[in-house]
């Protein structure tokens, strides 16, 4: 089944001594190359290290000689950095005489290349200031700073030159055409009289956001010449000439900005001169102020802040002082005319213009703030602000004099005819003038009371004003001998202020309960005229007394007299009518009721009580007096007649009402 052993050892012991005669003889060959390969690794080794021996040697005589080529090698870099320094230092000896050149030429003829000579000039400074070890730096120092003294004196005379010979007062009809359309007057604002604009109308513009309500701002300096001014205003401040700077331009700037507002029509005037003044001429130079403010702020003002944003950009508070120190001067004399008008002595016709003068600083108060910006400018925007408030004070006591003064106005003369009298329509129009005033004087009440509800308060002065006038055309109505004119009086004024605000936007303030109460009291006044003066008249033709023994007497139904009527009697009557109407026509044509519906009203309501009774009179006991003599001595008028002749009262014929 399987190999024999004894072969299978047989035959592998052969193999394996075969392999081990090989072996032994590859060990033999590696132990030969071995010692071969030692001995030449001993001879290698000994060969290098004769080498090292040698090499030292060498290294060691040639040390001097690499030292001697080393300091030569520095040697020469020093002479390049030597001769590089000094041509550094030839350069700016030549840039320094390129600069000098242009200074002494001036900055005249070509500023710009004169600003780049100074500018080198400074670098020279710093370069020699930063070279001190170099022997002549000192000298050329000295040299430098002198040369950069007079540059700079140079350039003071060219800014001080260059800003006047562009400083120019502003003509009056340029500053007009920068103005809205809408604003531009037909005439010099120093011969137009009255106000300017009214309140309503200054909203009107301001809301209007068409071209036409546009200010231009003038260009009170060339725009091309303001960058040579700023470069110039430049170089002064790293001089250190800034005081230098300020001076001339304030000095130079203030005077033509005094001159364009003196051209303008702007005046000097003290509280003295203020109080002297007639109103009409006051009133005038109030509406011119008005004016000019506007044009100051929103022009003038406006343009100078430009240039001298523009001058001084980079320096701020050199921006804001230069501004405030050129414009103080004109806008102390402005405000100082306003704080005259606000002191002087009271009167109610001031309020409007004192409401108009509060309206314009309110209206600029942003654009001053703006314009006056910076601490610099502090004093100028406390001066307008404390200008706004004491307008708003003089004005809130002006009201109230207002006030008072209505209800006491002591004026002696009576309306003969009872028509409206003067101190209504003086007081009605007054208050409708309030009324284009109502967003001025929320604003007003605001500043003093601090409450949200403005409409309520103006309500309340104007019900108060309205009582006030109530109050004293009552004390004056008494002035009249006949009650009925009296009456007539009361209802031609109560009416009128009805009327007056019914049409005006006092209504939404005082309400409708406010004028139906009042038109009550127009009917009260109207009713009691009739019954005054046409009580008497009516008496004469009444049926009462008709009888010669006093007693009454009936009426048929077919008009005919009952026995016992007095003709006599009834002559005497008819008599008594016709005198008493007719002074009734003579006296009552001459007194007025202005208004056109009120006076028919009254008329009728007249008729309507004296025809009837006339008619009937004459109807029951016209025959009485028919069948006598002379009946036309008696029945002077028909129905018709006496309505023609009422047709003629309160017509106002003559104004020659008899003295009490």
């Amino acid at each position: 089944m399987g190999i024999p052993a004894r072969r299978r050892g047989a035959g592998g012991g052969g193999v394996v001594a075969v392999g081990a005669d090989t072996l032994s003889e590859r060990a033999a060959q590696m132990r030969e190359a071995l010692l071969k390969s030692q001995s030449i690794t001993d001879n290698m080794v000994s060969i290098l290290g004769s080498f090292d021996h040698r090499l030292s040697a060498l290294e060691t005589a040639m040390r001097p000689t690499q030292l001697r080529t080393h300091a030569i090698r520095r040697a020469h870099e020093n002479i390049d950095k030597t001769l590089k320094a000094a041509e550094v230092i030839l350069s700016q000896f030549d840039l320094s005489r390129q600069a000098e050149a242009k200074i002494l030429k001036g900055p005249h003829e070509d500023l710009e290349s004169y600003l780049q000579a100074i500018e080198q000039l400074r670098n020279n400074v710093q370069f020699f200031s930063n070279n001190r070890s170099f022997k002549s730096s000192d000298g050329v120092l000295n040299h430098t700073n002198n040369l950069l003294a007079k540059a700079i004196s140079k350039l003071e005379e060219e800014f001080k030159q260059l800003l006047l010979s562009y400083s120019k007062p502003v003509e009056p009809e340029r500053l007009f055409e920068c103005l809205p359309n809408s604003m531009r007057p037909s005439e010099s604002p120093g011969h137009s009289t009255g106000k300017i604009q009214s309140s309503s109308s200054h909203h009107d513009n301001q809301n209007n956001t068409s071209e036409s309500s546009v200010y231009t701002t003038p260009a009170l300096i060339p725009p091309r010449v303001l960058p040579l001014l700023h470069d110039l205003a430049l170089q002064m401040v790293q001089a250190g000439n800034q005081q230098q700077l300020q001076k001339t331009y304030r000095d130079t700037r203030s005077v033509v900005l005094e001159e364009s507002l003196r051209k303008l029509g702007v005046e000097k005037l003290s509280k003295d001169d203020v109080q002297k003044m007639q109103w009409e001429i006051l009133e005038a130079k109030i509406g011119n102020w008005i004016h000019y403010m506007r044009i100051a702020v929103k022009l003038l003002f406006a343009g100078e802040r430009k240039v001298c944003d523009q001058i001084f950009e980079g320096f701020d508070p050199l921006m804001d002082q230069c501004f405030a120190e050129v414009t103080a001067g004109s806008v102390a004399v402005l405000l100082s005319f306003g704080d005259a008008i606000a002191k002087s002595k009271r009167s109610p016709e001031k309020l409007f213009v004192l409401l108009d003068m509060y309206e314009i600083m309110r209206e600029l108060h942003s654009e001053i703030e703006a314009l006056f910006r910076g601490k610099a400018c502090t004093e100028i925007r406390d001066s307008a602000l404390g200008l706004t408030k004491r307008l708003a004070q003089t004005a809130q006591e002006t009201f109230g004099d207002f006030e008072e003064a209505v209800e006491k106005d002591a004026t002696k003369t009576a309306v003969a005819d009872g028509t409206v009298h003067p101190l209504t329509s003086y007081v009605i129009n007054y208050v409708k003038f309030l009324f284009d005033y109502q967003s001025t004087l929320k604003q007003l009440f605001q500043e003093f009371e601090n409450k949200d509800d403005s409409n309520s308060q103006l309500a309340a002065v104007t019900m108060r004003i309205m009582q006030a006038l109530q109050t004293n055309l009552d004390g004056k109505s008494k002035q009249y001998r006949d009650t009925s004119l009296t009456h007539l009086f009361l209802m031609n004024n109560i009416h009128y202020m009805v009327r007056s605000v019914r049409r005006s936007e006092a209504k939404d303030l005082l309400g409708d309960d406010w004028v139906q109460r009042h038109r009550r009291v127009v009917q009260q006044h109207a009713n009691q005229y009739k019954r005054i003066a046409w009580a008497k008249i009516l008496q004469c033709l009444s049926v009462q007394g008709l009888t010669s023994s006093g007693g009454g007497s009936s009426v048929g139904a077919d008009g005919g007299n009952s026995s016992g009527v007095s003709r006599a009697i009834v002559k005497d009557r008819l008599k008594t009518f016709n005198v008493q109407f007719e002074e009734l026509h003579q006296r009552q044509s001459q007194w007025t009721v202005p208004d056109t519906e009120l006076r028919e009203s009254l008329r009728l309501a007249v008729a309507e009580v004296l025809l009837p009774a006339y008619r009937s009179f004459i109807k029951r006991f016209g025959p009485l007096v028919e069948n006598g003599k002379n009946p036309q001595k008696y029945i002077r008028y028909t129905p018709e007649d006496l309505e023609h002749m009422l047709g003629e009262f309160f017509e106002g014929k003559t104004l020659n009402e008899p003295k009490r």
